[in-house]
């Protein structure tokens, strides 16, 4: 049996996975904190693949990182890039149709988050870096892991816009779901279903972990407070 698409596919969302991690951590920061017309037209903006059909996402793609479009031939021509029909143009497919689950999560626990934490790392003369990192992202990180876990989960099972923009090759560019087409479309039904039930698998798997974690960020923050409350009630004994 060949393992080769399970591989690339696991490959590919594990690459546009970090990217969207970073950029929709540093994009969500941005258009949380901006002003209330500016964050509108930025949202709309950035969620907007999550509403196109990925077809049509995939369609957009070819038009502008095609080897005969401006874009698409100036990569091909100055570095030698080629964005259609290779197994790494996957990656760009999979980071828009993925960014918009990493960026709506982000910017929800963002916007939750207490800015009378950060002000009091202001007046002991943190730095905007270290609040960010010390004190925001810990506050949010639950949020932050479920949008990287859902945005993984919509890499592995992209279809439409990989399709459009890779193809179908075996050993190059095959990925899970693109296989399970092809062999249905080729009356393997046996093969199609194998498929369909390792990706069920994985995609399972994907999200036990993120409820385990969600569970045992939960029971921190719950032992935190208690041991807060405990402390506070000591120090008013002790008054």
């Amino acid at each position: 049996m060949d393992w080769y698409p399970l591989y690339n596919s696991v490959r590919i969302a594990a690459v546009s996975t970090v990217i969207v991690y970073f950029l929709g951590i540093f994009l969500a920061n941005v258009v949380a904190r901006a002003p209330r017309l500016i964050k509108g037209v930025l949202d709309v903006v950035l969620t907007l693949p999550l509403v196109l059909p990925p077809t049509v996402v995939g369609y957009l793609l070819l038009r502008v990182f095609g080897p005969k479009r401006v874009l698409g031939a100036w990569l091909l021509e100055t570095f030698g890039i080629k964005l259609t029909m290779v197994w790494y143009a996957a990656i760009l497919a999979t980071v828009v149709v993925s960014f918009p689950l990493m960026y709506r999560t982000a910017r929800g626990a963002f916007e939750s988050f207490d800015e009378n934490l950060a002000d009091a790392a202001r007046t002991l003369g943190r730095s905007e870096r270290w609040i960010f990192w010390r004190v925001k992202m810990p506050f949010c990180q639950q949020g932050i892991v479920a949008g990287a876990v859902l945005a993984f989960a919509r890499a592995l099972g992209e279809y439409g816009a990989t399709a459009m923009i890779c193809g179908y090759t075996p050993g190059t560019t095959a990925t899970v779901s693109t296989t399970v087409y092809q062999l249905w479309r080729t009356n393997d039904d046996a093969g199609a279903l194998m498929w369909v039930m390792v990706n069920l698998a994985i995609s399972a798997v994907v999200l036990l972990a993120m409820n385990w974690f969600e569970q045992k960020s939960k029971a921190t923050d719950a032992r935190g407070r208690s041991a807060h409350g405990g402390r506070a009630r000591l120090a008013g004994g002790a008054r």
